[in-house]
């Protein structure tokens, strides 16, 4: 469409040209100029021309008189562009001192002397020299004050001064203006100062931004429900900020964990159940099965026997085989605890499954055994190499050859390929 636009444009110009050169070719109009005795006498038309003409000519005269010092600013301005450049690329390469140099002199040139302070300020942190980052974010705050409010806020968050951190963002948090990295800084100030309910207040503006994407706005608003449910005093407020919490939030894997162990605590253990059961029938989660294992002794048997069920459908889960070997111990069913544990060590060896085999082994009265499964879990936690059992053992626990039945999500066997 864009070329008959142009077509039909030169038409009407053409035009109108053609109606304006009749209009004026009837009357060209009489100009008459007298100055100090001389006379200048021509049409309207060539009158404009030579004033269009004398302001052409006017106009290079002053670009001529202008280019050599125009000339010495367009250098100026190329060498700070170039500085900042190789100053971003040198921060990047973790060279702080060559960038932090290479900034400043790019700060010269007024265009660009705020993000070059901003980013000087951050190569002079990363040095270790926050004092001096924090007298060039002083000069930045001239030229960009919001972004050299939110990264003073971060250095001061990063040398451990999240208290100092806070009331810089706390104004504009409260009018609901900060920026996304503002609320980003609120966020981690509030939870490094112990005020999990006031970083709760940037979920809403974060989410409704859009600028983090799904995976790290789920990271950070796990960590501020975990902190919330954690600062709770007592099962009763506990209780109260869950049911408070929107849905989406109580769906949480990570959120659903730190309220079950929270609320087993407080002795509020069959809610913990509830929760757990309800996730788990909606998603299946390692780390929450993980969880529901680990809970105290209450309804110990309910629980194992729904355990049990579960196994149909994920026999190759590492924590859920650790998770009913572990239930196993605390009813002292040694010689079911036992096969479980053996199976999740074989298909994925654990420390928690090491060290509930070594519970298993000191029911059993066999010390020496149990105390190789420990220093096995111990080793692991560490990263380090495990301990073979003895010979007579090697043959039920090999961690070297995994032969599992893999099924899906309904329980149903899949063929081996």
């Amino acid at each position: 469409m864009k070329p008959w636009r142009w077509i039909l444009g030169l038409i009407l110009i053409a035009a109108l040209a053609a109606f304006g050169w009749h209009w004026v070719a009837a009357d060209p109009g009489y100009v008459l100029l007298r100055l100090r005795g001389w006379t200048v006498e021509t049409t309207v038309v060539a009158a404009l021309v030579i004033l269009l003409l004398a302001w052409a000519v006017v106009g290079a005269v002053v670009r001529l008189v202008r280019w050599p010092f125009g000339a010495m600013n367009r250098r100026h301005r190329r060498l700070s562009r170039r500085r900042l450049a190789d100053g971003l690329v040198l921060l990047i390469e973790g060279r702080h001192g060559e960038a932090e140099r290479d900034l400043h002199r790019a700060a010269r040139y007024p265009s660009i002397r705020g993000p070059a302070l901003l980013a000087a300020a951050e190569a002079a942190e990363r040095h270790g020299e926050t004092a001096r980052a924090l007298e060039t974010l002083d000069q930045a705050a001239q030229e960009t004050p919001r972004a050299a409010r939110i990264l003073r806020a971060r250095l001061l968050r990063r040398s451990g001064r999240a208290a100092e951190a806070l009331p810089l963002l706390a104004p504009e948090a409260d009018n609901g203006t900060l920026t996304p990295a503002g609320w980003i800084e609120f966020v981690e100030a509030s939870l490094a100062t112990g005020d999990a309910r006031g970083a709760s207040r940037a979920l809403d503006p974060l989410q409704k931004s859009g600028e983090l994407g799904n995976r790290a706005f789920a990271e950070l608003e796990g960590r501020v429900i975990v902190a919330q449910i954690a600062a709770a005093p007592d099962g009763a407020t506990l209780a109260s900020l869950w049911a408070q919490l929107p849905k989406g939030q109580r769906r949480l894997p990570v959120a659903i964990d730190a309220y079950a162990r929270q609320a087993a605590r407080f002795g509020q253990t069959m809610a913990a159940m509830d929760e757990l059961e309800s996730s788990l029938r909606r998603e299946w989660s390692p780390v929450l099965i993980a969880t529901y294992g680990s809970l105290g002794a209450e309804d110990i048997e309910t629980r194992l026997r729904r355990a049990e069920a579960w196994v149909d459908t994920h026999p190759n889960d590492p924590a859920l085989l650790t998770a009913l070997g572990r239930m196993c111990v605390r009813v002292r069913l040694w010689g079911k605890a036992k096969p479980y544990l053996e199976r999740a060590l074989a298909i994925e060896p654990g420390a928690a499954a090491w060290e509930a085999l070594g519970d298993v082994y000191v029911g059993e009265g066999n010390p020496e055994i149990a105390q190789r499964c420990y220093r096995n879990a111990l080793a692991l936690a560490r990263g380090d190499a495990t301990e073979a059992l003895p010979e007579n053992r090697a043959a039920r626990i090999d961690t070297r050859v995994t032969a599992v039945e893999e099924r899906d999500q309904h329980g149903v066997p899949r063929l081996s390929p």
